[in-house]
């Protein structure tokens, strides 16, 4: 009785271990292996949009003396962007800022002891956005003839935009997914098989450096504004099947 009931569960293990591999062997038939390859685009360009921002201030213990003096420099700036070439409507002022300063003074135990009026502080910031990139460069680069004029101008670098950069994305997204395929028809040929058909495309982030340096790249993308020259660069990720 014992030797019969071995005999039965070897019998089924035989059975179902035959179907499995048969299972087996019919999913690696019916299956593709899949490749996976990385497509490149970079592309080189140049800024077509210039934003220049400074500010400007003056003071006294009388606001409406301060608010004078810096309608003056106002003026003074418009006119001196004006007589450069720049126009009207890129000129963008913002409202004034208002503030009141003290003298402060203090005890052995820095506590404050006595606070004294010290006059009004205004300001103002000043933007310039333009297409005419090269002339607003030249501006803000000779903008000491302004200063030297008596207005105290705090001048900032100017910042560097590209107004055609979602066709430019698309350019490179089409560049980076020829790149890839020639990639994997490359693959595919090496090995002797036949490239099969895309199962899933993965894009990276779109990176924009400055041209010819060593800035680094962003996880989450990067988007220089200090260069007018600059490097898009972005990747796909395509996995094929293979016959």
């Amino acid at each position: 009785m014992k030797n019969y009931i071995t005999a039965t569960i070897i019998a089924l293990g035989l059975i179902i271990s035959t179907a499995f591999l048969t299972n087996a062997f019919k999913n690696r038939n019916n299956s593709n292996d899949t490749i996976s390859v990385t497509g490149l685009g970079t592309k080189d360009f140049v800024s077509d949009l210039i934003v220049w921002n400074s500010s400007f201030s003056k003071k006294s213990f009388e606001l409406k003396e301060a608010y004078a003096s810096l309608e003056t420099d106002r003026n003074a700036i418009k006119n001196y962007l004006t007589s450069k070439g720049i126009k009207e409507s890129e000129i963008v002022f913002s409202s004034v800022s208002i503030n009141k300063e003290y003298a402060t003074t203090y005890d052995e135990n820095s506590n404050v002891r006595s606070q004294t009026f010290n006059g009004y502080s205004l300001s103002q910031n000043v933007q310039v956005e333009s297409k005419e990139v090269e002339k607003v460069e030249n501006v803000s680069r000779s903008v000491s003839e302004l200063i030297n004029s008596g207005v105290e101008l705090y001048s900032s670098t100017p910042e560097y935009y590209y107004t055609k950069l979602a066709a430019l994305k698309l350019e490179m997204i089409a560049a980076a997914t020829k790149d890839a395929r020639l990639r994997a028809e490359k693959i595919a040929e090496n090995a002797e098989s036949d490239l099969g058909s895309l199962k899933k495309s993965d894009m990276g982030v779109f990176q924009i450096v400055a041209q010819n340096s060593s800035e680094e790249y962003s996880w989450g993308g990067s988007f220089n504004t200090a260069s007018k020259n600059k490097t898009a660069t972005i990747t796909i990720k395509l996995f094929y099947s293979i016959d």
